[in-house]
């Protein structure tokens, strides 16, 4: 699947794969590819300023911690992350279901005799 179809989704991506508890970065990426079935294979590149963002924002918080001699940044979810992902959801329900019905294959019409 083409980047720029995640385009104004990310943030939302993001949240949601952190809702199950704290990931650090890597993590993060394999739930967003692993949870999409793989079509999601998102870079470095675009995961870490979304999660910067999302923490200058307030909706999800970070701290460093040490696992196997290696310093890691885990991220974890704020109440306000939380409300952010309701919201998001339900954004998402209303855009889904509108680009639905518009793209749903209707039926040839009759030919005209």
């Amino acid at each position: 699947m083409r980047p720029e179809a995640l385009k104004g989704h990310l943030d939302a991506l993001l949240l949601s794969v952190l809702e199950d508890g704290p990931r650090h970065g890597y993590a993060i990426i394999e739930a967003v590819r692993t949870g999409s079935g793989g079509t999601f294979d998102l870079q470095t590149g675009t995961i870490y300023p979304a999660l910067h963002r999302l923490e200058r924002a307030g909706y999800i918080a970070s701290r460093w911690h040490v696992i196997g001699g290696r310093r890691r940044r885990e991220y974890d979810l704020t109440a306000s992350g939380r409300r952010a992902l309701g919201a998001e959801r339900a954004i998402w329900v209303q855009f889904s279901t509108a680009v639905s019905a518009l793209l749903q294959e209707k039926p040839w019409p009759a030919a005209l005799s």
